[in-house]
């Protein structure tokens, strides 16, 4: 029996040693992950398909760095064509060379396949490349890495081992901030500061609004930095800690890194937010019978926060949730005003917003793809010009792809051609996935799966 033991400690020890040696390895090609939930109905997964920008939540997964002239960038990868393996990459677009490097696996996942795990990105103050690694409750930590070299993404050593999942880090110049949730029978808001990226304050609760009979009801939150001071965020509530019953919207902003906090009204506003009929309410959903998905948010530029989401009549896929309507609510400076863009097909689709003085853009899946009631579809661009309140299709960046494209997200900071990045799959079955970047003018680059060299340009396909 002892040596039969000593066999298995030797065969863990040898796994997780083979599991650890991916680590700071380059991979030859950009292969995103491709996932399945498991809760299945008829008109298909609840969510499945290509999710290596997944999630919403997870943000900014991209930064173009004016200093570097690089567009620097985070997805679930994985380890080949037939895999469901994650890994936590990096890769980055060099704007003076137009070639991308050869990926960087920044954490190997150990066999988890779930891309709730996925990474996000800041940079700070000294051009080191921090990533933030999702964990899963408490039965998965999540990880901080930062970078060896300023600016460089060879090489990685963790900071810290915590629990966080659906990180949102924030490089102010107030001080590094970051929003994340953490699993307390329901999904609970906290957030951290820190000065120097290693030293981080205790976690502190932001919101835990409770149900009517004092059960917490949980919440899923979206953010963004105004000039790189104010933070603001708009989250929903999940009534009785139910995620399939999203609801509500709710908004919060901080000019201090978050000592204090205000309604848009400027009202004070006590932490955590304990009560569903806080002064931070924007929308009473609840009472309409509608889901609320958050997407993205923004400020327009006197600073006011706009919030982009999909509302719907339930959680499952297929008609029986339509419409789904795309939603941007505004605060004006004396009113929240709602707006209805468009329709998709399916909750789980996933755009980002780009607010300019003249304009506001919208990058999303908008139109049905190949595989209809799944995630993602046809990639179009809606734009605004009164401030959200008419939209208009003005360009269509994919059409009769094989895949369903999915989670089109925005690097902070953007530079042309870099403006919006994203993977395909499809969206019932298995599939393999690859990633994407375009731009405004509609001109689509795919990442290549397979590298010979180093440095490779992107193929453009459109």
């Amino acid at each position: 029996m002892k040596y039969f033991l000593l066999f298995l400690s030797f065969i863990t020890l040898s796994f997780t040693i083979q599991a650890q040696s991916l680590n700071n390895s380059k991979v030859d090609g950009y292969r995103g992950i491709w996932f399945e939930l498991g809760q299945k109905y008829e008109y298909g997964d609840k969510y499945s398909g290509a999710l290596s920008t997944y999630t919403a939540k997870h943000l900014p997964l991209a930064i173009y760095s004016e200093k570097a002239d690089k567009t620097f960038f985070v997805y679930g990868g994985t380890t080949g064509e037939t895999e469901k393996y994650l890994l936590c990459m990096i890769g980055v677009f060099d704007h003076k060379t137009k070639m991308v490097s050869k990926p960087t696996v920044v954490y190997d996942k150990e066999g988890v396949n779930d891309p709730h795990d996925n990474p996000s990105l800041m940079i700070d103050d000294n051009g080191y490349v921090w990533v933030f690694i999702s964990g899963r409750g408490k039965t998965r930590p999540g990880f901080k890495y930062r970078s060896k070299l300023p600016y460089n993404v060879d090489s990685f050593e963790r900071v810290t081992a915590e629990e966080m999942t659906y990180p949102q880090p924030w490089n102010t110049d107030l001080g590094y901030f970051h929003f994340f949730t953490k699993y307390e029978g329901v999904r609970l808001l906290y957030f951290e500061t820190s000065q120097d990226g290693v030293q981080w304050t205790e976690d502190k609760l932001l919101a835990a609004i409770p149900e009517n009979f004092g059960e917490r009801s949980g919440h899923y939150q979206v953010s963004a930095s105004f000039k790189n001071r104010k933070l603001g965020t708009f989250f929903n509530r999940h009534p009785n800690g139910d995620v399939d019953k999203r609801t509500d919207l709710f908004y919060m902003e901080s000019e201090d890194l978050g000592k204090s906090w205000t309604d848009v009204h400027r009202n004070s506003l006590e932490i955590p937010i304990q009560n569903k009929n806080t002064n931070a309410k924007v929308i009473d959903y609840r009472s309409k019978n509608k889901n609320v998905y958050v997407k993205d948010m923004g400020f327009d530029k006197k600073g006011n926060p706009v919030c982009l989401y999909v509302r719907s009549n339930g959680h499952k896929p297929g008609p029986e949730s339509a419409p789904y309507e795309w939603c941007v609510t505004h605060w004006d400076g004396k009113a929240w005003q709602t707006h209805v863009i468009t329709e998709s097909d399916h909750n789980y689709d996933m755009g980002s917003l780009y607010i300019s003085d003249r304009k506001w853009k919208i990058v999303a899946p908008m139109a049905p793809g190949p595989q209809k009631w799944g995630v993602g579809g046809e990639v179009e661009i809606w734009v605004s010009k009164n401030n959200g309140t008419n939209w208009r299709k003005e360009k269509i960046v994919t059409q009769q792809s094989l895949f369903n494209n999915a989670y089109v997200r925005r690097p902070l900071n953007f530079k042309v051609p870099f403006c919006f990045f994203w993977s395909d799959g499809d969206a019932h079955n298995f599939s393999k996935s690859q990633l994407y970047f375009g731009d405004f003018k509609g001109n689509v680059w795919r990442l290549p799966y397979k590298m010979k060299n180093e440095f490779e340009k992107p193929v453009k396909i459109r």
